[in-house]
């Protein structure tokens, strides 16, 4: 039985050091996975409207919220935040509800197509650290039921224009994969905001989109994008990996933003 326990507890160890190494990647993006995402797998963000978790037991959707699962680890310098002074931490967390104040997501989709016609779906961000954000079509604003777009019976043609801050096309992340794949989902790159100055991010992706079923469609944008790199309190610097986030995995400083869902009606 104390085997057994042993080998548990190693087990575990090794998957929240797993875990660990994976969140200090997020902030430059998913370089080695060219695949779709849904909002369910980032359970280490946080969310900033209770309504991305709308029907979630007892108080579970009020304790997603940024200001209580991640703001209050600042404030009370728990974790990584320790080695700040408080007036550094009163700072951090200024410069994280600035930059998530200015981080929005938004997209335009027409409001009725033909079955099989093809059209364009433009979401436009701004915000989010970087520098690297994570973008996709999903059928749903809600981070615990939100499927991939295809699934909704979107069908994405060709791979989706990618304009970056400096609003040139970006083709490295899509070119790793290669073809046309009816991927719903992007890694935006070479993302930079700085909370100090009032400087923010901004990105487009346009998909090209095809209905595969009548009747009336929902669809969305979701939005991955991190806080603490915007703020110089938020960082710290490892001598083999660069710079790292304050928080680390535990600091729970990611988000995930939806746009407003859209019904598009599909007319055979």
């Amino acid at each position: 039985m104390r085997f057994r326990s042993f080998v548990m507890f190693v087990s575990w160890v090794a998957c929240v050091g797993g875990f660990a190494d994976a969140a200090f990647a997020y902030p430059g993006g998913t370089p080695a996975f060219q695949t779709d995402a849904a909002p369910f797998c980032a359970s280490c963000h946080s969310s900033r409207s209770l309504e991305a978790l709308a029907g979630a037991p007892d108080d579970r959707a009020t304790k997603e919220l940024a200001e209580n699962k991640h703001i209050p680890l600042i404030l009370a310098g728990e974790g990584g935040y320790a080695k700040l002074a408080p007036a550094q931490r009163e700072e951090l967390a200024s410069h994280v509800r600035a930059l998530d104040q200015a981080s929005t997501v938004s997209m335009t989709a027409p409001a009725k197509v033909k079955l099989g016609e093809e059209f364009t779906v433009t979401v436009e961000l701004t915000g989010g650290a970087g520098p690297a954000i994570g973008v996709a079509l999903v059928d749903a604003a809600h981070r615990w039921q939100a499927r991939p777009a295809p699934g909704a019976g979107w069908f994405v043609v060709k791979p989706p224009t990618v304009l970056g801050q400096d609003f040139k096309e970006q083709l490295d992340w899509l070119g790793r994969r290669g073809g046309d794949r009816n991927l719903s989902f992007v890694n935006v790159t070479g993302i930079h905001s700085d909370a100090s100055t009032q400087e923010w991010g901004r990105a487009q992706v346009a998909w090209t989109l095809r209905a595969t079923a009548a009747g009336k469609r929902p669809l969305a944008a979701a939005y991955w994008y991190g806080t603490e790199k915007a703020s110089p309190q938020g960082v710290y610097e490892d001598p083999i990996r660069g710079k790292l986030l304050r928080g680390g995995f535990a600091g729970h400083s990611g988000r995930i933003l939806f746009s407003d869902v859209v019904v598009i009606e599909v007319t055979p």
